[in-house]
């Protein structure tokens, strides 16, 4: 096993390295071209920030349980075809498509790859894109508040311990913003104590019930979207980004001492019955650790607003997706240490992230660290990460709301558009009315697919953004032709088996995202026809 961990990461730092400085000059990135977070600082939203803080609330946000859930789920097609995609995904595709969408905001003054959408394909694709978006963003919102709840209400120190570290959060960013302390200084104090809570959390857990967390839920998303970046969120994901990394790097050391069996065979599964075929499935399973649609609105949303020079930008959007790559190559180093017939069987019983917490806490027994902790450590590190991702999709709704209402009345867009207070509250309510009806249950299986199009559209946009700078915009073409295919296959067959089954309102959705799709790529053929026009009528 220690091969594969050697081979990955020499691969990954191979395409840091290489692929995303040839990616970076292609883009033209300069840093004497001055950022958003400059431009428009706000003290809110536009906030220039050190590129380490960037791309620990960067990594925080897109990792979440996404590069642990999708690569365990998806070894059942076997573990070689799981690794090549991680591999081969996460460089040549999501890590493209995270850092050109950070770029393309970066761009257009911080904003989503919907007004990217507008400036380039037209108002209709803008609106339809924000849509989606969206309804994406309150469907994660509210299985993100249901997840969180429910892992509070069984795992107690987790609720201690992830309540001490928002506490810890709010003093480390008053302090970083008050006293002149030298940054690696006040690091090394702040994820200390984060170390600490850990043992706190566990010796003093916090029992509440499941309606209770809720209502602190709610009220804590609020404030989290409202509140200026630096104060909350963006400290908070900082030190939360430290778990994750002490996570895999126990893991790989104890990977190293260990050298595991692969007691997996790799044999190829080109059908699991509980799935469905390997195309396009394992494409849509494994989307955080190869590429993720959700990553473009992170990128477009809260990240272009902090990146303080235009070089950080490889750092935060290429080399943040690199490492995401690393953790889902760990979580199916995880579990190919099992025969398939264990797999399957711990698969069906215990789940995805019971599977991951066993096997890396197992790894880091090899070094010496009690079993049991390790375990607790590892789940307790996924549930931080589950509220990480909660709080930044309610504050990149807000965006989207506020992006949407400034093409309407001025009324409707002084109301929503200038108000964050306003646009954070529809996003709540909305949210809490999903949950509370139960709907996002029924729509949730649909969710790959729809983050697997989101990847798309986002290549969509930034490929005809490309093509209109005069840039050749083959290293996102090639992306996004793929991931069409792979999303457009995968609805129709997804719609396909819910109206055979009569499950209508899932066959519905499927064929409405299908069609928006397609209403998408015409409209972008339609804008690139008239821009090629142009340039003929104007002679160039």
């Amino acid at each position: 096993m220690v091969s594969i961990l050697l081979i990955s990461g020499i691969l990954l730092w191979l395409a840091y390295r290489f692929y995303g400085t040839w990616l970076s000059n292609k883009l033209g990135i300069d840093d004497k071209n001055i950022t958003p977070a400059h431009k428009q600082k706000d003290g809110v939203d536009y906030v220039p920030s050190k590129a380490p803080v960037v791309l620990g609330h960067h990594f925080a946000s897109i990792a979440g349980a996404g590069p642990i859930v999708g690569p365990v789920i998806a070894v059942a097609f076997g573990w070689i075809p799981a690794l090549l995609w991680i591999l081969i995904g996460g460089i040549f595709f999501g890590a493209v498509h995270d850092l050109t969408s950070l770029m393309a905001s970066i761009r257009h003054k911080g904003k989503s790859i919907g007004v990217v959408i507008k400036s380039y394909i037209g108002e209709t694709g803008k609106n339809l894109f924000l849509v989606f978006a969206f309804a994406t963003l309150l469907l994660i919102i509210a299985v993100f508040m249901d997840i969180v709840a429910k892992t509070f209400v069984s795992v107690p120190s987790a609720a201690s311990a992830s309540v001490l570290f928002m506490l810890l959060a709010l003093v480390f960013g008053f302090v970083m913003k008050r006293f002149h302390i030298p940054f690696w200084l006040l690091t090394i104090a702040g994820v200390s104590i984060m170390y600490l809570m850990i043992w706190v959390g566990l010796e003093y857990p916090l029992n509440l019930g499941y309606p209770v967390w809720i209502i602190i839920l709610v009220v804590y998303i609020f404030a989290a979207a409202v509140t200026p970046v630096n104060i909350l969120l963006q400290p908070r994901d900082y030190l939360n980004s430290f778990l994750l990394y002490g996570m895999m790097l126990f893991g790989i050391v104890g990977i190293l001492v260990m050298n595991p069996d692969i007691e997996m065979s790799g044999a190829v599964s080109f059908e699991v019955e509980t799935l469905g075929y390997l195309f396009p499935v394992l494409f849509v399973t494994i989307a955080c650790g190869a590429i993720s649609g959700f990553h473009s609105l992170v990128a477009s949303g809260t990240t272009s607003k902090q990146i303080d020079m235009e070089s950080d930008a490889k750092k935060v959007g290429y080399g943040g997706m690199l490492i995401e790559s690393m953790l889902a190559v760990v979580a199916v180093c995880s579990v190919i240490v099992m025969s398939r017939e264990q797999y399957i069987s711990s698969l069906m019983t215990a789940g995805p992230v019971t599977l991951f917490s066993e096997g890396v806490g197992g790894f880091m027994a090899g070094i010496g660290i009690p079993l049991a902790f390790g375990i607790s450590f590892v789940a307790l590190t996924v549930s931080a990460f589950a509220l990480t991702s909660l709080d930044t999709c309610t504050r990149l709704a807000r965006f989207v709301v506020q992006e949407y209402a400034e093409g309407h009345s001025q009324a409707v867009s002084r109301f929503f558009a200038g108000n964050r207070f306003a646009g954070t509250l529809l996003v709540v309510l909305l949210s809490m009315s999903l949950l509370l009806t139960g709907q996002f249950q029924e729509l949730w299986p649909i969710f790959g697919s729809a983050n697997q199009l989101l990847a798309a559209l986002a290549l969509l946009a930034v490929t005809v953004w490309l093509i209109k700078t005069g840039v050749n915009p083959v290293f996102t073409l090639v992306p996004m032709v793929f991931m069409f295919a792979v999303t457009l296959s995968s609805l129709f067959l997804f719609a396909w088996k819910n109206f055979a089954s009569h499950s209508y309102t899932l066959g519905i959705v499927a064929t409405i995202l299908f069609v928006l799709s397609v209403a998408l790529i015409f409209l972008a053929k339609r804008s690139l026809e008239g821009y090629k026009m142009g340039m003929a009528g104007s002679g160039e």
